[in-house]
């Protein structure tokens, strides 16, 4: 715990960086794209890790010691990817996930991920992720860049995402989270804009859905879709790390996000490796939106109250999870 502070990171992943592991080119183009977030928001004092270190095959151990032995983190979410399209194990293997989760059980919680363009093979993959290996909850990415072009799919599409969320619910699983903004590599913009999202809420309202990176570049859109559905809630995973590198961009991203939908609906994530987490964790704790901003704009002041339920609060209870259990375990 950081300032008594429980921290329940949303968001890391064993990376496989290994030029082996990309298919061609478009695969290149996203590893490049994610170190290119390292050293850009990575900040002054902080360590950079040049190209050989960082753009390789990470283990469990790795993300282990960066967040449980290096940081404020008591739980942390490990988080596979399904970019089967652009690395040939999808470049967070859910395999490693699991095993990440098997080290910590206390503290790590798993989550599954598929492509629902798979049709059956995907539904299976789910049922296999929770019955056998304990996901918590899915991750789902709409761009895919299947045969060599985009080839998208959407949340409300009754097809193919529709059977995938029918699946969680039969599984006992109601929570899912999308990667929205923050396009990467060859995918095209337009196929990560968070229209979609009101049929998934509206069409599923048992399913608590998280919109990872708050939408970004999408924010006032995300806002008013977190207004309207209360099953919508935002990830600030690679949105905090503006945090100490664009201090003001970041206080005008967290107070949008605090005016339109309060400080119950915000949940954190670290992206490591991609960052180290404390750094962001000790500036998110000395930081305060400035007093312009709120007397501006009418956005609330980052209290105490709601940065303990920024950083662990409202993921342990998304996850069903009682604090103070959660605090004693720790």
């Amino acid at each position: 715990m950081i300032d008594d502070v429980f921290v329940f990171d949303g968001v890391a992943h064993v990376f496989n960086f290994e030029p082996k592991n990309a298919f061609g080119k478009p695969g290149e183009m996203f590893s490049n794209h994610l170190y290119a977030f390292h050293t850009t928001l990575t900040p002054p004092g902080e360590t950079v890790l040049p190209p050989e270190e960082f753009l390789k095959q990470w283990t469990v151990p790795d993300i282990r010691q960066m967040v449980y032995d290096e940081s404020d983190t008591d739980m942390l979410v490990a988080m596979p990817l399904p970019l089967t399209d652009l690395f040939h194990d999808g470049l967070s293997p859910w395999e490693a996930c699991a095993d990440l989760a098997s080290r910590d059980p206390d503290r790590t919680v798993f989550w599954g991920s598929v492509n629902p363009l798979e049709g059956r093979r995907a539904l299976d993959l789910m049922e296999r992720q929770v019955g056998e290996f304990g996901a918590k909850a899915f991750k789902f990415y709409n761009v895919r860049y299947d045969y060599g072009s985009p080839y998208p799919w959407r949340m409300d599409d009754p097809r193919v995402a529709f059977p995938v969320f029918e699946k969680a619910q039969e599984l006992g699983v109601n929570l899912i989270g999308v990667h929205k903004g923050v396009p990467l590599g060859p995918q095209p913009i337009e196929h990560t804009q968070t229209w979609d999202m009101d049929g998934a809420a509206a069409n599923f309202p048992d399913i608590n859905f998280i919109i990872y990176h708050v939408g970004l570049p999408f924010l006032d859109e995300t806002c008013w879709q977190l207004i309207r559905y209360p099953n919508l809630y935002a990830s600030l995973a690679a949105t905090i790390n503006f945090l100490v590198r664009a201090p003001r961009m970041f206080a005008e991203i967290l107070g949008k996000l605090l005016f339109w939908c309060g400080e119950d609906k915000i949940v954190y994530g670290s992206e490591a490796p991609i960052f180290h987490p404390q750094w962001a964790l000790r500036a998110f704790m000395d930081f305060e939106i400035p007093a312009d901003l709120c007397e501006g704009y009418g956005y609330p002041q980052l209290t105490d109250q709601a940065k303990r339920k920024i950083l662990g609060e409202n993921l342990l209870r998304l996850h069903g999870m009682d604090v103070d259990q959660a605090r004693a375990r720790a």
